[in-house]
């Protein structure tokens, strides 16, 4: 059984920066493209980064220059190192295993998804 497990959300004030957590369990961690999402109040889920199996990461519009996302085989953990954040920002992130390769992955193509971590910032 696939299980994605999140942390390290809170409350931040804009300019902050937040550092998420997602440790994996029941897959081989290392071939999976991994990656991040996120959906506001009223917004359907939107693409964050992904990082490939070779660690070839991409990056949403909204957040490239200011989110970096990683991976670590050895602890089957990625991380998504969130600065300048944005009040806009706000938002609940969850983390994404299976991904396809593609710029712009949909949420409906993900394999396994977390329960999420609630991300605030304050203006």
């Amino acid at each position: 059984q696939v299980q994605l497990g999140e942390s390290g959300g809170g409350l931040v004030q804009a300019g902050g920066s937040l550092r998420l957590s997602c440790a994996a369990s029941g897959l081989t961690f290392s071939a999976y493209r991994m990656g991040w999402f996120r959906q506001a109040p009223g917004k359907e889920r939107e693409f964050v980064a992904a990082i490939s199996t070779d660690g070839m990461a991409n990056y949403g519009n909204s957040v490239r220059g200011r989110f970096t996302i990683s991976r670590d085989n050895a602890k089957n953990t990625v991380f998504l190192q969130m600065d300048s954040l944005k009040p806009e920002d706000t938002a609940v992130y969850y983390c994404a295993a299976g991904l396809p390769y593609v710029a712009n992955p949909l949420p409906r193509n993900v394999g396994y998804w977390g329960q999420g971590t609630q991300v605030t910032v304050s203006s």
